[in-house]
């Protein structure tokens, strides 16, 4: 069914670029491209991550493209201000990254340092403190070496057997999607289980595949990369009750600005699509004081205030594709429509 409807979504894009839409015309100011893992193409038939992560050189190539359209690239303030002011005649283009993955700075950093572009991490900040845990490379390890797999679901031991990268791949968005339902709590005494039966040293997978801080500290000392927050342990904030959301929002911020000695005006909600936030922490982003709260609904950034600031769409690139046809449509905003404001609206405090 995934694949359908990846096909689909493929299938409409293609339309939209054939029918000339994308290169005719344009819908709103600009559009926020989410990225998360950045890495040369590795082999192997099961990569239930696949559509997390990019390469280098699609990277580059995306850059030079967006270039080449006459995309402004911007911070996450410009991109603030943008949205509050009166339309400008070039569109706009903002590069984020979710995770502060590893491979951020060993393969994304290089390309982007090249073209000189501005870009923003969203910083969860267990993860370089070394205590973040990142269940969803632990239970790809699992899947990846195990055909035979049992574990605690409720108060039931479920067994699975999986013999080929089709049945793992089913089996982990299976997985996937009920640990994403679980408290945080559940979330980590499960997937403890699951590493625990099957020698998964989960701490030690999440250290290697985190930045640490000097790697951050790197990064926030070049003036054109802005550090955001993305929570401590990036939690799923819908499964949470409001005041332990609101401390995860706060604490990551405040972490966030000790470390650097700077304000962190920027936020993005964990895993940041419909299911994993409400209402509630639109208006929580506010009273933590961010400017800013960027959300994985897709979508375009209007200008004139129309957008709200504290639910900002963001267009996630699925890394199976390599397609500048389809980048040119998503980021014209054609394909989307328009994203109703969520709370209390726009850039107003």
């Amino acid at each position: 069914m995934a694949s359908d409807d990846r096909w689909l979504e493929r299938l409409r894009l293609e339309l939209a670029w054939f029918s000339g839409r994308a290169a005719l015309g344009s819908r709103g100011a600009g559009a926020i491209l989410r990225f998360e893992r950045v890495r040369p193409r590795r082999r192997g038939a099961f990569q239930p991550l696949r559509a997390h992560e990019i390469t280098p050189q699609f990277l580059d190539r995306a850059v030079r493209a967006l270039k080449r359209w006459q995309y402004d690239f911007l911070g996450m303030d410009e991109v603030c201000r943008r949205a509050v002011t009166l339309p400008e005649q070039r569109r706009f283009v903002a590069l984020t990254f979710d995770g502060a993955s590893k491979d951020l700075i060993d393969f994304a950093y290089p390309v982007l340092m090249q073209h000189a572009v501005p870009f923003t991490i969203y910083l969860p900040t267990a993860f370089p403190d070394g205590v973040g845990e990142a269940w969803w490379l632990g239970l790809e390890q699992v899947i990846t070496r195990e055909s035979r797999i049992s574990l605690m679901m409720g108060e039931k031991e479920q067994r699975f057997v999986v013999t080929d990268p089709a049945e793992k791949q089913v089996l982990f968005s299976h997985l996937e999607s009920w640990l994403r339902s679980l408290s945080p709590a559940d979330l980590s005494a499960a997937i403890a289980d699951l590493c625990t039966r099957y020698r998964i040293d989960l701490a030690a997978l999440s250290r290697e595949a985190s930045m640490n801080w000097e790697d951050l500290a790197k990064l926030a000392a070049d003036p054109l990369v802005t550090i955001g927050s993305a929570t401590v342990n990036y939690p799923v904030l819908a499964n949470m009750k409001d005041n332990a959301a609101l401390r995860e929002m706060t604490m990551g911020k405040a972490v966030a600005e000790s470390a650097f000695r700077r304000n962190v005006e920027h936020f993005a909600f964990p895993f940041g699509d419909r299911a994993s936030f409400r209402r509630s922490h639109v208006v929580m982003a506010e009273e933590a004081g961010f400017a800013s709260a960027a959300s994985a609904i897709p979508g375009i950034v209007d200008a004139e205030g129309r957008t709200n600031l504290r639910a900002l769409p963001r267009i996630s690139w699925d890394g199976r594709m390599r397609s500048l046809r389809m980048l040119r449509v998503l980021v014209s905003g054609v394909a989307f429509a328009p994203v109703k404001p969520t709370g209390r609206a726009t850039g107003q405090t």
